[in-house]
Parts: C-alpha cells; structure tokens; sequence
C-alpha cells in the first residue's frame, strides 16, 4: 500500500533529459529548427545543455553510444501542432505515429528527432 506524502512537499519543474550522441547535431535540431534557446550550457566539448522554448525546457546530454527507446522519450504540447508535423516532415525525421484526431481530445502524431528520440506532440482539440 503507498503512503500518502507528509509534510506538504512540494514539486517544482521536471525537464525531460534526452540522450544525443552527437550534440551539436542535436543543437542545430533543436534551436536551429524548433526554435528553442540554449540557456546553459557545460563542458568542453559540450556534453550537457538546457534548451528553453516557451514554456518548455528540454535538457540534452551527450552519449556517444546512444541507441534510441522503442518508445515516447517526451511528451510535448504545442500551440500548432499542423505546423510542428510540417516541420518534421519537411526536415526529413521519422513520422512514427501519423497526425490525427484522437478520441482523448487531442490532435498529435509522434516524430523520431535526429538521434531517434521519439517525442509525442499534442494540441487540444477545439
């Protein structure tokens, strides 16, 4: 039986860390192409960095010998998620999941980005 937390503790933030074997690929996706900001950055060469977009916060961290998940690494939801397909589709990644409608209120689809993390992307319907 779980036990119900005490004290009153409270959560902050929590950022999806995803693993890229090659970082400034990675980069060039993510802040080149999604439009995300780096906003920290550690090592030489970079092996950690926080990425920042909206209200989203992303954190990469370099594995050379990163072999991507069979499954949803980080959810994602987005104001236009027409145009997010779009951008993946125009860039060449994997559409894992095709866009559509689905019955739980959302318009998503999921993408494979540059190291083969697949990412779930949402809007909410109407």
């Amino acid at each position: 039986m779980t036990m119900p937390l005490q004290g009153g503790i409270r959560f902050g933030r929590i950022a999806a860390t995803l693993p890229v074997s090659d970082m400034t690929r990675a980069l060039d996706f993510y802040v080149g192409v999604l439009g995300f900001t780096k906003t920290f950055e550690n090592g030489d060469p970079v092996g950690f960095a926080i990425l920042k977009q909206g209200e989203a916060e992303l954190h990469l961290t370099l594995q050379p010998g990163h072999c991507a998940a069979p499954f949803n690494v980080a959810h994602l939801m987005v104001g236009d998620v027409d145009a997010l397909h779009e951008i993946c589709r125009q860039q060449g990644l994997r559409i894992v999941k095709g866009l559509r409608d689905k019955d739980f209120g959302l318009r998503a689809f999921v993408f494979e980005d540059p190291d083969g993390n697949r990412i779930d992307v949402g809007q909410p319907l109407g």
